[in-house]
């Protein structure tokens, strides 16, 4: 039998284009499959530019930590396309096995019959035939890209539809400034279904996502900052709506911009009519989510062990011009409580704005080590970024690869042990987790 991999090396043959928006070819694929869309559990549909997979994430957490089965579709995966389709389970779910898997690929090729479609298009249809047919409390949904057009918007009654915080990305299929973007994204809001707005950071985004909710008539219309948000106070997590407060435990995630993700993760759970979760599960929500890849610590593992010795070592997939002010704020704060010389180590690919990414780390990193993300055709050429990252006022070098850019740490003396940062692509995350022997679980 056909190994998930090869199914989905084949399924990249039968449309030329990586990325082509449509619902066209799903819709026809899913009618024939009879409609597995139609039977789902409830479900929360999740847009956005950054936060999507974060927000996710402490939805599931807290859902689980209140005794609920939950469903779970993300993408890209970091190390294996499993990581895609997590089956929910009572006391916690598992990415789906190879055996389920193969068996749906091979449902959605027979009956697919040779047609184009792209491979994102024929997994997300696979995706919710497992999730059709596998009991469970409730799916998250995440966009792949945009929300429109997107193949996860077949879904015609979300239990809610989240929009994260919108900025440039993606300019050539969704547009070239936050406004467009943002309109893409609006694309998930349904009639009668409850729209939820994450704090934005820009303005017309924002306009435009409420526009959009009540043009199409979506209720109610939740908008971070005015009717649910959130705060750090005393070292812990403030969450305030109509309904009242909660007090709880600062989230396990790192970073300011995970208060936003978490409030907006509460509110839509409350939207979605789960209401009724006690303190307690979404306490502990805050103290299990995890999501690996972004500003995630790496302590343990091959990797970690090549680092210098006392230094920290984190991994974040963060790539566009938002993310980066995020992970320079994160970075600056960890600087505030224990400063460290902080060094870059990046990768990215041709097709993200690189420089307005490295741009926020100006002043801040003390240096910057270039790499390659290997197996990618857009890569960037790691000599192109050392370029953007001098023009930035960074101090740079180029390495053939994350081990080779940790060993010339080691050779370098420092007055005091290195922060090390590997980020600027999620396919370069998902490398770096594979060599260090910790892929997500």
């Amino acid at each position: 039998m056909d190994s998930s991999d090869a199914l989905i090396a084949r399924f990249l043959a039968l449309h030329p284009r990586v990325i082509d928006l449509s619902l066209a070819r799903i819709e026809r694929l899913l009618a024939d499959l009879g409609h597995p869309e139609r039977r789902l559990p409830p479900l929360i549909h999740v847009a956005g530019t950054n936060g999507k997979g974060s927000t996710i994430a402490f939805m599931r957490a807290i859902l689980e930590s209140a005794g609920h089965a939950v469903h779970v579709y993300t993408s890209p995966h970091l190390v294996r396309f499993h990581e895609r389709i997590r089956v929910g389970r009572i006391g916690g779910g598992r990415f789906v096995d190879e055996h389920r898997l193969v068996q749906a690929l091979r449902r959605c090729q027979a009956v697919n019959g040779g047609r184009p479609i792209t491979m994102f298009e024929i997994t997300t249809a696979a995706a919710l035939l497992i999730f059709a047919e596998e009991p469970a409390d409730v799916l998250l949904l995440e966009v792949g890209l945009g929300g429109r057009l997107d193949a996860t918007n077949v879904v015609d009654a979300p239990a809610a539809a989240v929009v994260t915080a919108i900025g440039r990305d993606h300019a050539d299929y969704l547009g070239d400034n936050v406004a467009a973007i943002a309109a893409e994204k609006a694309g998930i809001f349904k009639p009668g279904c409850p729209a939820v707005i994450a704090p934005q950071e820009h303005a017309d985004a924002d306009a435009v996502l409420r526009e959009r909710a009540a043009a199409v008539g979506a209720r109610p219309i939740l908008v971070g900052g005015q009717d649910f948000g959130a705060h750090e106070e005393r070292g812990r997590l403030v969450y305030q709506d109509e309904d009242g407060l909660l007090d709880l435990s600062r989230p396990r995630l790192v970073g300011r911009h995970q208060i936003a993700n978490a409030g907006t993760a509460i509110a839509a759970l409350r939207a979605a009519g789960f209401g009724d979760i006690e303190t307690a599960a979404h306490d502990a929500g805050m103290s299990r989510v995890e999501w690996p890849g972004r500003l995630q610590r790496l302590t343990k593992g091959r990797l970690a062990g090549l680092a210098p010795q006392g230094s920290e070592l984190w991994l974040d997939g963060g790539h566009n011009p938002d993310g980066g002010r995020a992970l320079s704020a994160a970075m600056a704060d960890l600087e505030e409580r224990s400063a460290a010389p902080l060094v870059l180590v990046v990768g990215m690919l041709g097709t993200k704005d690189a420089a307005g990414f490295l741009r926020n780390f100006s002043g801040l990193a003390r240096e910057l080590i270039a790499v390659p993300v290997t197996g990618q055709i857009a890569a960037r050429p790691p000599e192109a970024i050392a370029e953007l990252a001098k023009a930035a006022g960074l101090m740079s070098s180029v390495r053939p690869g994350v081990e080779a850019a940790l060993a010339a740490l080691n050779d370098t003396i420092w007055e005091r042990a290195p922060r090390i940062l590997i980020c600027g692509s999620l396919y370069l995350a998902g490398e770096v987790l594979a060599a260090n022997g910790t892929p997500p679980v």
